[in-house]
């Protein structure tokens, strides 16, 4: 397999076992050296290459451990402090990285639960640590623009200059990414009053600025529709034909599971705040409405989020579904359609491209509600 599809094979391995795993020696045995192994390409049983619970005592602390140093001609060039999958990484679990940081020759140092992948360098203080990684990888949500960045590290092409020379760039441009993330969930106060000043003349009171709280995160909400629409109006000119052929059928390599269902259930259609919709789904969305446009005017496709799936609604009706995305297990992604009685098919898509192959069966649910 080449680098991209071991990483692929590992994020399938971590979404269907994760629920599975409940310690850090699990964690590690699990996902950890298989990262090491098969993505990052070191023998995690030659201690040439990789030394577990790896020790170096510093001042006055003796006996500390780090789960994986990461050796390169004799040198230390990676250290791994490993925590378990069930919870999340915070900066307090990196003492030992912190202290043996500065007193060994690792530019790298690795903070992990088995999904998430924490790489920190010494940007701001040369032989420190930094605080903030410059690289995060969760291998349920691979951002494609990192990988490149991660091959660098591996056995076969490790590149640690130019691993050091990108860090800084990829430390902000990750930060900025997951701020403007923050800010499309939920627009933060500065940001409310940035844009309302652009287009508001008066004072900016607390009333006002409660108001245009609402108003900005529509606006976002609006805008990203618009473009993914624009994108979607492109691609249906360009494609629209080689789509249309395709219709009906199963992306290759992929099987559908069937699944009996009935109505999307009013319990189901749980609004809590705790939902969070993303705007991959917001993408599916508007490419099903695309194609239910043919047959109905785009205001009667309607769309409710679920903690389990995002339901896609003709008259915004419950028992009248017209598609399903089951995105939250982001490795493996789903499409679920109808037939004539209501029974849901789920079937695997790798992009979301691959939902233009559905266009037959989402424009015939849509037709046999009309015809009700």
């Amino acid at each position: 397999m080449d680098f991209e599809e071991r990483i692929a094979a590992l994020a399938k391995k971590i979404g269907e076992q994760k629920h599975a795993i409940e310690t850090e020696e699990a964690t590690k045995n699990a996902f950890v050296m298989p990262f090491i192994a098969s993505v990052l390409g070191y023998d995690v049983f030659n201690p040439l290459e990789v030394v577990p619970e790896f020790t170096a005592d510093v001042g006055t602390k003796r006996g500390e451990k780090v789960d994986y140093a990461v050796l390169r001609d004799g040198e230390i060039q990676m250290l791994i402090e490993c925590k378990p999958t069930t919870g999340p990484l915070k900066i307090e679990h990196a003492s030992q990285l912190f202290r043996y940081f500065s007193v060994t020759n690792a530019r790298i140092a690795v903070l992990t639960n088995g999904q998430v992948y924490n790489f920190y360098t010494d940007l701001d203080s040369p032989n420190k640590m930094d605080d903030r990684p410059f690289l995060v990888l969760d291998m349920l949500d691979i951002d494609p623009t990192l990988v490149p960045e991660l091959r660098k590290l591996t056995k076969d092409s490790f590149d640690l200059t130019s691993v050091i020379n990108a860090a800084e760039e990829l430390k902000y441009v990750g930060a900025l990414k997951r701020a403007v993330s923050a800010e499309f969930r939920e627009p933060s106060e500065a940001f409310v009053k940035h844009f309302a000043s652009q287009v508001y003349e008066g004072r900016l009171t607390q009333d006002v600025r409660a108001q245009f709280s609402g108003l900005v995160a529509k606006a976002l909400v609006q805008y990203t529709n618009e473009r993914v629409n624009d994108r979607l109006k492109t691609a249906l000119r360009a494609g629209g034909g080689t789509a249309a052929e395709s219709a009906g059928a199963v992306p290759d390599g992929h099987s559908a599971e069937a699944v009996t269902s009935q109505a999307v259930a009013e319990g189901d259609l749980d609004t809590a705040s705790d939902i969070e919709t993303t705007l991959e789904e917001l993408e599916g969305y508007q490419i099903v409405k695309a194609i239910a446009c043919s047959e109905v005017k785009p205001q009667r496709i309607a769309h409710r989020d679920a903690k389990s799936y995002f339901a896609i609604l003709l008259d915004d009706n419950n028992r009248r579904p017209i598609a399903r995305l089951w995105f939250n297990n982001k490795s493996q992604k789903y499409v679920g359609v109808f037939d004539e009685n209501k029974n849901e098919t789920r079937v695997p898509i790798d992009s979301l491209e691959e939902i233009y192959t559905l266009i037959e069966p989402i424009r015939d649910t849509v037709r046999r509600y009309l015809d009700d």
